[in-house]
């Protein structure tokens, strides 16, 4: 069964030390499955990503997970995930990616998960792709970031439009339906009020 949309989640390899992003990391796995959504990700079983991928795959989800040979080597590999493909290096992975995805979103995470949302916001900025990007502030995680982004576009870095190219929210299903909406790929029947 073809799903009605495909999210691209970029998340941590660790739980981190709050339990709300665990929690939120379950939200929005169950989220994407109970729409009849597809998550993809970076593959692996440790942290949110192992949790994100496994709440979508309860709720009947489907799951790409795109990891390099290094970390299925490493024992990092989701081996439950509907597809998992395996590649030889990061920038195929992310590649791989996001030609799945409709949408991406990033969740608290590390260097990883930094990294990835930058790339895929300066694609989007370029014009590579024209897919919405989202970054879920849960708990005030990315305030700083955010503060950080701001004081570069008054110091003339970056421009406000640059900005308005992020979706930023703090309640992870809320954010999900506007990114799916803005992507155009909505489950028919559903709006912003229904979640």
């Amino acid at each position: 069964m073809t799903p009605a949309f495909s999210v691209c989640v970029y998340c941590g390899s660790r739980p981190g030390v709050d339990p709300s992003f665990a929690e939120t990391a379950r939200r929005v796995g169950t989220w994407i499955g109970e729409h009849g959504g597809q998550l993809v990700y970076g593959g692996g079983r440790n942290g949110l990503m192992g949790i994100v991928a496994d709440a979508t795959l309860a709720a009947s989800g489907r799951v790409i997970g795109v990891i390099p040979k290094a970390l299925v080597e490493k024992e990092w590999a989701h081996t439950g995930c509907t597809e998992l493909h395996i590649v030889d290096t990061m920038h195929e992975r992310k590649r791989i990616m996001a030609e799945h995805a409709d949408a991406f979103l990033s969740l608290p995470g590390g260097i990883g998960t930094l990294e990835e949302f930058f790339e895929v916001w300066t694609w989007r900025q370029l014009g590579y792709h024209a897919k919405p990007v989202g970054l879920l502030n849960l708990n005030g995680y990315y305030a700083e970031l955010l503060a950080f982004l701001a004081s570069s576009v008054k110091s003339g870095f970056m421009s406000d439009w640059q900005m308005e190219l992020i979706h930023v929210g703090s309640e992870p299903e809320a954010l999900l339906q506007q990114l799916v909406q803005v992507a155009g790929m909505a489950p028919e029947g559903l709006r912003l009020d229904q979640i």
